[in-house]
């Protein structure tokens, strides 16, 4: 299963190889200035050194959703700590030399005066199940942070509730078929040899379905397509992001899951539903007590 799909998650370089598989916010994407509460966020190992970064989206003060293979550690366990950050262009005057955005703190540090205003950390996080794409299509990709710092102010995401899709699979012709995503992954897709450039703010696009049912969806993730018309989609680092729907709305009905390893961040995205009974069940007994 590595060979033909991989999650979007991204490590820290501004250059990344453009072998990472997927979908792109690149055609008409804009600047999100919508979606405060949306954040870039990193997890860091035992050590506390970075390994990677994803989306992810404020719950409640100290929830945040986010998908399961960003808080998977590869070994069957958690990543050990995350730090989130919410500005807009949290990741925009990243110095390749220093490694550092000196502005926001990015990847190792909230800003001073940021702390529980615009950025926050974490110690503990949840998986719903996530193993390695095992159990395809059902990944259970999909993952809680627990803050430090409550965050307030920003407004919040709110799950749909359980089958809000489902209308979907009859009279489609009829119906609004338009998402809106949102994150902070690779964002120009022009090539440099065999890489792509990543600007780490934070672009929202809107994409249309594909298939709720097929045998690579199976009702457990949404198949979008955001490359025709006005639309766009997502990439590495988006992993975790929101899926809105209807898409002028806060509501969200799946997070930024994977894409197709030959897609070269230009094909469809796949998205893991949080509209599904289980799925809100198991959310609220992780994070219950902080909502």
């Amino acid at each position: 299963m590595r060979r033909t799909i991989l999650s979007l998650a991204a490590a820290v370089m501004l250059v990344i190889a453009w072998a990472a598989p997927a979908t792109a916010i690149t055609k008409n994407y804009t600047q999100d200035f919508t979606h405060t509460f949306v954040g870039l966020i990193a997890f860091y190992d035992a050590n506390g050194d970075f390994s990677h970064r994803c989306t992810g989206e404020l719950l409640a003060p100290k929830v945040v959703l986010t998908a399961g293979h960003c808080t998977d550690n590869g070994a069957g366990g958690l990543m050990t700590s995350a730090r989130i950050w919410f500005q807009q262009g949290a990741g925009t005057h990243y110095d390749t030399t220093t490694q550092l955005d000196t502005v926001t703190g990015y990847p190792e540090y909230c800003a001073a005066g940021t702390l529980g205003t615009l950025c926050a950390e974490s110690d503990k996080m949840y998986n719903y199940g996530f193993d390695n794409f095992a159990g395809f299509p059902n990944i259970h990709d999909v993952g809680i942070v627990i803050l430090n710092q409550a965050i307030n102010g920003l407004g919040y995401a709110t799950l749909a509730a359980p089958q809000t899709l489902d209308p979907l699979l009859k009279a489609r012709g009829t119906q609004d078929t338009t998402f809106t995503v949102s994150g902070y992954g690779i964002s120009f897709s022009a090539k440099q040899g065999a890489y792509a450039i990543s600007f780490r703010e934070r672009l929202t696009a809107q994409e249309t379905l594909v298939n709720l049912v097929s045998h690579s969806t199976d009702g457990f993730s949404i198949q979008l397509n955001g490359n025709g018309g006005s639309l766009g989609g997502t990439c590495s680092g988006d992993s975790g992001g929101p899926v809105f729907y209807p898409a002028d709305s806060n509501q969200i009905v799946a997070v930024t899951s994977w894409g197709m390893s030959n897609a070269g961040c230009r094909g469809d995205g796949w998205y893991y539903r949080t509209d599904r009974q289980d799925v809100i069940k198991w959310i609220n007994s992780v994070a219950g007590t902080h909502f």
